[in-house]
């Protein structure tokens, strides 16, 4: 299978290399700015600063998780006949590499949100692999520098909407400083020693260093791994050590790796509640409330607070 995925791939990267246009691009007629964004929150960040000046497609829907995410043929046509490509980086889409960098040697433009962040802000990961963690927007303050980024993309790329998209931005960082205390004071409600937040995969390590959180994680940093035996067997020795009150699943992962610890601890003569579902790699949709970044993050420090203090 793994095989497969590499000659799709390479067919991929083949395919943007020799056809750097594969349809007339409408935009002239159109005045709107051409957005394709990967992630549900890139959409959504796209759209709160593009406004009416953009139309944005977002290749990942909600539920989707971008570690695994593969692009297909029309995910290629898509961003070819794009004016601008937003993605994360930091190998969040760890399938998609080289179609970003077949985009770059073309010429089209990109905007990759990781280069808007201070490298010193990064967190990494502590498996030994070397890699940055990618989830970003768990830290309100570095998802204001992601909106700076995309701003300052969309106006290189379209001067003539500098004053929507700067109008924009000042409207939307002001949100995020509202949620940025919102988040601080649920937080608050949470005993220091009840912060631990037990996950199915380290998402929310930016989370956690922001808003004072001790987080484990039952896979690493990026879905690709798979949680083992003995990992699901320290997690649960932790867990009872600590006496967590709540473990919790996330909309984009199975549920069956944190239903296994949630099996081992109770085996070791300790119960721990399944706290609720967090939204980690993906945006919720309408019919939760949970479509946009501020609501999904809302969303998430509600349930988290709600089940551990």
């Amino acid at each position: 299978m793994k095989q497969i995925f590499k000659i799709l791939s390479g067919a991929l990267f083949i395919l943007l290399l020799t056809n750097p246009v594969i349809a007339e691009n409408q935009n002239s007629e159109q005045q709107k700015l051409n957005v394709v964004a990967t992630t549900t929150m890139l959409a959504d960040l796209s759209a709160q600063i593009g406004g009416e000046q953009v139309d944005v497609h977002g290749l990942m829907g909600p539920g989707i998780d971008p570690h695994l995410y593969q692009a297909s043929a029309g995910d290629v046509t898509l961003m070819q006949k794009a004016d601008v490509v937003v993605y994360n980086g930091l190998h969040l889409e760890g399938k998609m590499g080289e179609i970003f960098e077949a985009l770059s040697l073309q010429g089209d433009p990109v905007i990759c949100i990781a280069d808007g962040i201070d490298p010193d802000s990064l967190l990494w990961s502590e498996d030994g692999s070397g890699q940055p963690d990618p989830h970003i927007w768990f830290d309100v303050s570095l998802w204001k520098k992601a909106a700076e980024t995309v701003a300052a993309g969309f106006t290189r790329i379209d001067p003539e909407g500098t004053s929507v998209y700067q109008a924009n931005l000042e409207q939307y960082l002001k949100e995020l400083d509202d949620l940025q205390t919102y988040i601080r004071d649920r937080a608050a409600e949470v005993p220091e020693t009840q912060r631990v937040l037990v996950t199915a995969h380290d998402a929310f390590n930016y989370f956690g260093n922001a808003y004072g959180f001790e987080v484990r994680g039952l896979q690493g940093i990026s879905t690709d791994s798979e949680a083992g035996t003995a990992d699901v067997r320290l997690l649960a020795d932790f867990i009872v050590e600590r006496q967590i009150r709540a473990v919790f699943i996330e909309t984009s992962v199975p549920s069956k790796t944190i239903e296994a610890l949630q099996a081992a601890v109770l085996a070791k003569g300790f119960e721990v509640s399944i706290g609720g579902e967090l939204y980690s790699d993906a945006l919720g949709d309408e019919a939760s409330g949970t479509e946009t970044y501020i609501l999904t993050f809302k969303a998430n420090i509600d349930t988290i607070v709600d089940a551990l203090k």
